[in-house]
């Protein structure tokens, strides 16, 4: 081989070429990096009622690693996430020296579990909320599962006007619902079938709770847990027991 100039000359320029090549490369990776590309201008975008834009922007600032080439988006992407009321972030470069930012927001539907919140999608999360909101509650990871039968319940409810004010789901799976309003009702719905437990109450109402309540005896509890009919606890009522026979 050392005899053979062709294949010589041709290792050398092999050689030349990959000294080129390292040589390209590192000048290429030093450029970059350099302040001339530096990110300059964060843009927020999106619907937003919750999220300070001038926020957001002090993040990315805070967080910035990088230029306009060398920046990692996914680690920006990360530190959004953590900004409350934060949902969804999609982030894109914008020549020369611009990051933009789209947003989308949390949505509340509910209080989860008294130290959180849960958006109409069924995703908890957590941000401070002053408004008044109904409570889910039920173990950790069900957030979807209660947020979908307070949407189920609420609708055959709402038949009879009334509204959820409370829905828990026990960790061995019974549903328990309390309404709003000055006299709460409280219906113990169960494990089993709570949907149709629950329009059963809902197809007799004007029958037996209807009833009482505009003869002015309000229900204040209702037990489902039967299977062909339920029990109810009026305020102040209590059983009288009969007299024996002398």
């Amino acid at each position: 081989m050392w005899d053979d100039t062709r294949s010589l000359n041709a290792l050398a320029l092999l050689f030349v070429l990959a000294a080129a090549a390292m040589l390209l490369y590192g000048a290429l990776a030093w450029a970059v990096r350099q302040p001339v590309f530096a990110i300059r201008h964060v843009i927020v975008d999106g619907a937003l009622k919750r999220v300070s834009a001038a926020h957001v922007s002090a993040v990315v600032r805070e967080e910035l690693r990088g230029t306009f080439f060398t920046l990692r988006l996914a680690d920006a992407r990360a530190s959004l996430q953590r900004v409350p009321w934060v949902k969804n972030v999609a982030l894109r470069r914008r020549w020369p020296d611009a990051l933009e930012v789209t947003l989308a927001e949390h949505e509340p539907l509910a209080r989860w579990n008294d130290n959180a919140l849960v958006d109409t999608d069924g995703e908890a999360f957590s941000a401070d909320y002053d408004g008044e909101l109904p409570l889910l509650a039920g173990p950790e990871g069900t957030a979807p599962l209660v947020t979908d039968h307070y949407r189920d319940f609420g609708k055959a409810l709402a038949r009879r006007s009334l509204s959820i004010a409370e829905l828990r789901l026990s960790p061995r799976g019974a549903w328990q619902i309390r309404t709003w309003g000055s006299a709460r009702l409280t219906i113990e719905l169960g494990r089993s079938a709570p949907d149709e437990r629950l329009m059963r109450l809902v197809s007799y109402y004007s029958k037996t709770l209807g009833a009482l309540a505009r003869a002015g005896t309000p229900v204040e509890y209702v037990d489902l847990r039967y299977r062909n009919g339920f029990a109810a606890r009026v305020p102040g009522f209590t059983e009288k027991t009969p007299r024996k026979g002398s």
